[in-house]
């Protein structure tokens, strides 16, 4: 018979966004529960969810798989951002391998609400091609990551908003800030009438944290080039923390004879 101390069930949480954290905090010291976070380790000092913390990538579906299985890991939650489309698609790749159930946690996308003037893009490039017929002073808040396809557009200055500093090619007509949410509906409306802002390009990460610059641009008549997410890896998912929860509780075995 089991000790009534050694957990049922190890479950892997993956990601640093807010709501693997909230997840690990609702999970962490349950019944039967051992859980383990693993971060990509790319930002510094990062926001850490309660229990068991690793920092750095896996080396691809193979190595993920057998890290889950030197752990004795019994399910992996995959709550990573959701543009964060290659460790997605290794989570699904290293479950098969390992025959893990495997759930996804995305946070619903934005939506345009009246008043919005919101222009579509499938990618970073599509999202540059549309600047020339939008405006000349630039929000990018894309991440630090994919700036290049950006660097080659003349006449148009940016305001380049990101967590760490970014690296490689980007545009030579800049400023870069470095800051990390949430951010306020008040406080990115005067960020915006403070450096002359006429659009916004963002990715549809969704939630609350990031909100407020939508906001402020549909306050302030600015229109917005939203990048698409990418499609969806291939795993039962849901949006809320709360069903998270339920799903990892189902998933625990019950008592060993």
């Amino acid at each position: 018979m089991r000790p009534p101390s050694a957990p049922a069930m190890t479950v892997l949480l993956l990601g640093g966004t807010s709501e693997a954290r909230a997840l690990a905090a609702e999970l962490v010291g349950g019944p039967g529960l051992r859980v383990i976070s693993s971060l990509a380790g790319r930002v510094s000092n990062p926001a850490l969810p309660a229990g068991e913390v690793r920092t750095g990538g896996f080396g691809g579906a193979a190595g993920l798989a057998a890290y889950a299985r030197a752990e004795g890991v019994g399910a992996v939650v995959d709550a990573t951002h959701p543009f964060a489309e290659t460790i997605s698609a290794h989570a699904v790749d290293a479950c098969a391998r390992a025959r893990l159930p495997l759930l996804r946690l995305a946070r619903p996308g934005w939506s345009p609400q009246d008043g919005d003037d919101w222009h579509d893009a499938g990618s970073l490039d599509e999202a540059a091609a549309l600047l020339p017929n939008l405006g000349t002073r630039v929000f990018l808040t894309t991440g630090r990551q994919g700036l290049a396809s950006f660097a080659g557009l003349d006449g148009r200055w940016f305001l380049i908003r990101c967590v760490e500093p970014p690296a490689g090619p980007m545009p030579a007509n800049r400023e870069v800030l470095l800051a990390r949410g949430p951010y306020k509906r008040e406080s990115e409306r005067a960020l915006m009438r403070r450096h002359g802002i006429d659009v916004l390009v963002t990715k549809n990460s969704g939630g609350p944290l990031t909100e407020g610059k939508l906001d402020a641009a549909r306050d302030l008549g600015i229109p917005v080039v939203m990048i698409s997410r990418p499609a969806a890896a291939s795993a039962e998912s849901v949006t809320s923390v709360i069903d998270a929860v339920r799903w990892v509780e189902s998933q625990i075995p019950g008592p060993a004879l």
